[in-house]
């Protein structure tokens, strides 16, 4: 059976801990997508064409993963896409919380048997948020810790 994963979010920007994500579902999964949400309410730093970009750049080396844009109800993209995964990434206890109730949520939104998957965040990238590599590059910190190379680039280029 091909085995097609769905890992969607803001991604705004893409940290190392979203990239190790993308990384481990590619070696799992027979194709990957990365779907990048589009949220008119949520105030990006990126537009969403940057960070379709930015994560394209820096997924290059996979060949099995491919982005794409995710607009809408999640489950409607999912159903409408042939996906039979959906990938979440996990740092902390309340991130399962959350991501468990959006699990079983989808699941009666799924027209098919869909299975939610949950990649634990390797223990250096725990701590890891978009916002927080915002806050921390938008100050003059270093982000190399927290952004791979090439969006780190675009985000010193940026005032945020």
């Amino acid at each position: 059976m091909n085995t097609k994963a769905l890992y969607a979010g803001s991604f705004d920007p893409l940290t190392l801990g979203h990239l190790d994500i993308i990384e481990r579902a590619a070696n799992i999964f027979d194709e990957v997508v990365v779907g990048v949400v589009v949220n008119l309410e949520k105030k990006t730093m990126f537009t969403f064409e940057e960070r379709m970009e930015m994560i394209e750049e820096a997924t290059a080396h996979l060949p099995n993963v491919r982005v794409s844009q995710c607009r809408g109800l999640l489950a409607d993209y999912v159903n409408n896409n042939g996906f039979n995964v959906v990938v979440r990434g996990l740092r902390c206890m309340s991130d399962f919380d959350s991501e468990q109730q959006m699990a079983h949520l989808h699941e009666h939104l799924y027209h098919d048997k869909i299975e939610t998957v949950f990649l634990m965040a390797d223990a250096k990238y725990s701590f890891v948020s978009s916002t927080m590599a915002k806050q921390v590059i938008s100050l003059g910190g270093n982000g190399e810790m927290l952004v791979p190379a090439n969006v780190l680039k675009r985000m010193k280029g940026k005032a945020y």
